[in-house]
């Protein structure tokens, strides 16, 4: 693939697309890029990049900040003609893909790791000095020149040092070859700008020697040592010493050889006696035989199986809470592959995570190591450094597979890492080990509960398939109630296959039992509950705080707002200390949704119930229900200020919560930007506190909460969530005595029998309500203005148009007397259609338009969109079709905006017949049909019935032949609903139809239109 952009460091940074600069002028944005392009294809955090920007003194708006110089960025690069796709949002930060781009550090790997290659073998040194003479061009000056700060400060220093490295690896190929003069050339300036550097002063020491300048020679020693005596205080080392020594006596020097021609390489006699009578290892474990699943983890370790040898070590780290089969993975996959690695497979448990907190040290596992490759124990040096060299020298050259178990940290391991070759290192760790990540590009693998699929199919494997098939609801629950990890459901079912008598439904039930559900999955005290009691010790005592709070909740995914409400604290304290559980395997980051800043984090269901149960041995009762508390009062003004943003102010009481945090006015923005999208992402944080305060009252009042989330139950048709919730509150209300509450839940139970189109149940749910409003004192008057304005709608779908018009101005009169703009503009936009139906159109056009004057003055977005649809079917009556359009796209426009596909679904169908009213078919139908599968999506079969009528209509307009059929399914659908006004009408419009085509007539569209507005 093309590499349309390129990007050079090896100087100042610059930036070319298709050839043509680029220019990114913010030192900002020019920090952030520099820290992504220093670490392509990885992720770097967003604390990373603060620190880089501000080095240590970051301002309060600094990852928001971040977020804007890379929004810049995309925006630069997208200009410039490059992909989108380059820089991706990736937690917990970004990164930069070099799919299609040519970036000069990567390329500068690529080539120094060829090149080491190459001169290691005779019949290649002059391809290996080509390579390095590529490898130096790529540097124009001072890498990086003109920035830093953190990473890039070091990535400087790195750069400079392998500047110097190269030129004396060149030099030392050269000086095989007997091209002295060029190196004379290349070092003189080098030494002289960096005269500490023995290796480079004994090259050019020889290449001066060779080229017969012996006193030169003499005197670069004798300035050398002076430097190195009166700088660093020492005397030359022995490679210095070496050549002084050689070209005293007029020898050639260390591996020199006639002109032309490249010498052997050196033997190593002394590692190879060490090895010399070394058997192959051949340590790894037995695979699990109920292994199942783990495809895509899989796929990626074979990416890491023996190629080619480029000289990069393969690294890759399987990381995962404890019990999740990191281990297993990695013993599965290794026996698969052992053939791969003929010089044997070292599989050594390091402890990092053990009940006595000792981990092996880096010296013991070497000790093992070099026993396992058949060093004596005579042989194997005292120091750490040694030790990990003679490490290195006895891997040189050889492909082995070595998997390093159970790793605390990358300083546990780091010198278990090989140097060059072939060898490959299968790292398991509940840690992720960024280090290894950063200074090895190791393969991250983290490692999720096993799919519901993959969890069968172990079960299965375990107890037999026939007997998972005698009771699979059983056997899907016990794979839950094991949150599908794997220790937990190996356990469980361990103990149904040494116990054939039992049935799944046996241990199913004792594992529904959250008191005892860990008792069961851990065993002899270990288990489940020691494996996360191992990592829960490692957390600060601030984290653990949290850990256990967050245990608490009946939910299982939430953002650091709901952190910083159970602890009390501030919303980035927070989200600090989720990050320490989230690097401790307790917490796992969700997958955001595209755009999103804001992340999300999910407890994994054991983990939470054992957070629940340190949360009761540790904490008093008090600190418990305050936490919740605060965790329910929160969401509840969260809450309150969405849907105002929503409908504007006044449309609900003021609630009565004195538990919630207050968050920065910043954070309730960023949140609450989109509210219906902010609704839906806490869905199930409604859900599960609403029962949790439903039982108990003293956490606050259940019924509020799911007052202010009916605008996502309405928008997104998630109907079986609000009668489920909305009764639960009910329930809660009456127990308490509430009447206020009972009543708001009994009218907001008929709202949705209405968006159900069951009016009579409606109608009895409503005069419930009012008759508990009735004899209220004022508290009641908005409420009971709702109920009248609802059993308005009722009598509208009904037919009862006198009634619907009386309710609605009742309704209206209580208005009056409140604040309440928002409900009183959609009250004047039901009274608008009650009198267009009632066929007064100049009526029902006025009070749309001062419908939508109220609404723009509560400040109500959804009551907008709303009335200006009212408007639009008003126009549509008045026979204004173009303006009925225009009035419909701009809901469209509205709704698409707030999020609301059930409004967005509407304002298409009324575009669409628009559309047919003016003899245009073919976009009607595109219109209709788009329509429909909005409608589809939200699952409102009367919206799905009504856009057939229209389709039909459209059909009739281009003389089509699906009219029929679709009038058909549209009067089934209503007439399995109380919709009897709709049934009569389409009923009518169908005879006219099947009429026509007896006769040979093609009934027009305005004929339907006629049948279909008669009431």
């Amino acid at each position: 693939m093309t590499e349309r952009i390129r990007f050079s460091l090896l100087g100042p940074l610059e930036i070319k697309v298709d050839g043509r600069p680029v220019r990114v002028s913010s030192g900002r944005q020019r920090a952030v890029l520099t820290m992504l392009l220093i670490s392509p294809d990885r992720v770097v955090s967003v604390d990373a990049l603060t620190e880089t920007v501000w080095q240590g003194t970051p301002p309060a708006t600094a990852r928001n900040q971040i977020a804007i110089c890379v929004t810049s960025l995309r925006k630069t690069f997208r200009a410039a003609g490059a992909d989108d796709g380059l820089i991706e949002t990736r937690h917990p930060g970004y990164i930069l893909s070099s799919r299609n781009c040519r970036i000069d550090l990567k390329k500068l790997g690529e080539l120094i790791g060829r090149a080491r290659l190459a001169a290691t073998h005779d019949d290649r040194a002059p391809e290996a000095t080509e390579l390095f003479e590529q490898a130096l061009g790529l540097w124009r000056g001072q890498a990086l020149d003109g920035l830093g700060g953190g990473r890039i400060d070091d990535t400087v220093t790195e750069l400079n040092e392998l500047w110097l490295d190269v030129n004396e690896e060149y030099a030392a190929l050269q000086l095989r070859l007997g091209w002295h003069r060029p190196v004379i050339a290349r070092l003189t300036p080098l030494v002289r700008e960096h005269p500490l550097r023995e290796q480079a002063r004994a090259h050019l020491m020889q290449a001066h020697h060779l080229a017969g300048r012996r006193a030169e020679a003499l005197q670069l020693y004798r300035l050398g040592r002076e430097a190195l005596v009166e700088e660093l205080g020492v005397e030359p080392g022995p490679a210095l010493r070496e050549m002084h020594r050689q070209v005293l006596q007029e020898e050639d020097g260390p591996g020199a050889a006639p002109r032309g021609k490249a010498p052997a390489a050196p033997a190593a006699p002394a590692v190879a006696a060490l090895t010399a009578g070394a058997s192959v290892p051949a340590q790894l474990p037995l695979p699990a035989a109920a292994f199942t699943g783990r495809e895509p983890e899989l796929a990626t370790l074979d990416e890491l199986l023996p190629g080619q040898d480029d000289g990069v070590l393969a690294v890759a780290v399987v990381s995962g809470v404890s019990g999740v089969g990191k281990s297993a993975l990695a013993v599965h996959w290794a026996n698969g592959a052992a053939r791969h690695f003929p010089d044997g497979q070292l599989f050594i448990d390091v402890h990092g995570y053990r009940e006595d907190d000792q981990p092996l040290s880096p010296m013991t596992v070497l000790d093992q190591a070099l026993r396992a490759l058949g060093v004596s124990s005579a042989q194997i040096p005292a120091g750490l450094p040694e030790r990990s060299a003679l490490y290195r020298s006895v891997l040189s050259g050889r492909r082995l597979l070595i998997i390093l178990d159970d790793v605390r940290s990358s300083t546990q391991i780091r010198p278990l890492l090989p140097g060059r070759g072939q060898c490959v290192v299968l790292v398991t760790s509940r840690d992720q080990l960024d280090e290894l990540a950063g200074d090895y590009a190791a393969v991250h693998i983290p490692l999720k509960v096993m799919t519901p699929d993959e969890a069968d199919r172990m079960l299965a494997a375990v107890i037999g398939a026939e007997r998972v098939a005698t009771d699979p609801v059983s056997a899907a629950r016990l794979v839950e109630l094991c949150g599908r990890l794997p220790l937990a459901l190996r356990i469980a079912a361990g103990r149904l296959a040494t116990r054939p008598h039992w049935s799944l439904h046996q241990l199913t039930s004792r594992l529904e039992d959250r008191f005892s559900r860990l008792d069961v999955l851990s065993p002899n005290d270990g288990g489940v509950r020691a494996g996360f009691q191992l990592s829960y010790r490692e957390l600060s005592p601030e984290a653990a705080q949290l850990y256990r709070r967050l245990g608490l909740l009946p939910v299982t995914t939430f953002t650091g707002w709901m952190g910083a409400a159970v602890l009390d604290v501030g919303v980035h304290r927070a989200e600090d200390l989720i990050e320490q559980l989230v690097d401790a395997q307790l917490l796992e980051v969700s997958t955001p949704e595209a755009g999103t800043l804001q992340s999300r984090f999910r407890i994994q269901e054991l983990l939470r119930l054992f957070a629940w149960e340190r949360a009761y041995v540790e904490d008093g009762e008090q600190e418990r229900e305050a936490a919740v508390a605060r965790a329910f009062g929160t969401l509840l003004t969260l809450a309150d200020e969405a849907h105002r943003r929503l409908y504007g102010k006044g449309t609900l009481m003021p609630h009565r919560e004195r538990h919630a945090v207050a968050l920065p006015g910043t954070t309730v923005a960023r949140l609450l930007a989109d509210p219906i999208e902010w609704f839906e992402s806490e869905r199930t944080t409604v859900l599960g506190l609403t029962g949790h305060a439903a039982q108990n009252p003293a956490l606050g009042h259940a019924w509020e909460l799911i007052a202010r989330t009916v605008p996502l139950f309405e928008t997104r048709n998630y109907l079986d969530d609000w009668e489920q919730a909305a009764r639960v509150a009910l329930e809660a209300a009456r127990t308490a005595g509430d009447g206020l509450g009972a009543a708001v839940m009994l009218r907001s139970l008929g709202t949705l029998a209405i968006t159900r189109r069951r009016y009579g149940d409606a109608e009895e749910l409503l005069s419930q309500a009012m008759d508990l409003l009735d004899g209220r004192s004022a508290d009641g008057s908005g409420e009971r203005a709702l109920v009248l304005r609802n059993l308005a709608l009722c009598d509208r779908f009904k037919g009862d148009l006198d009634r619907a018009a009386h309710f609605c101005r009742s309704a209206l009169d209580h208005f009056e007397h409140g604040d309440d703009l928002a409900e009183r503009s959609h009250a004047l936009g039901l009274l608008a259609q009650i009198e267009l139906e009632r066929g007064d159109t100049e009526a029902g056009i006025a009070l749309a338009r001062e419908a939508i004057r109220s609404g723009e003055a509560a400040g109500s977005v959804r009551g907008k969109a709303q009335n200006i649809y009212r408007l639009a079917e008003a126009y549509l009556r008045a026979g204004e079709v173009r303006s009925a359009e225009d009035a419909c796209r701009e809901v469209v426009s509205l709704t698409r905006v707030q999020g609301d596909r059930l409004g967005e679904a509407y304002a298409l169908r009324a575009l669409g017949e628009t559309q047919w009213r003016q003899d245009r078919p073919h976009e009607a139908e595109a219109t209709l049909k788009e329509a429909l599968a909005v409608a589809e999506e939200v699952a409102d079969r009367f919206l799905q019935a009504r856009t057939e009528v229209d389709l039909a209509c459209a059909e009739a307009t281009r003389r089509g032949a699906g009219a029929v059929s679709r009038l058909r399914r549209a009067r089934e659908v209503f007439r399995g609903m109380d919709a009897g006004s709709w049934e009569r009408r389409v009923g009518r419009a169908l005879d006219r139809v099947v009429a026509g085509e007896r006769e040979g007539v093609v009934v027009k569209a305005t004929v339907l239109a006629r049948e279909l507005a008669a009431r």
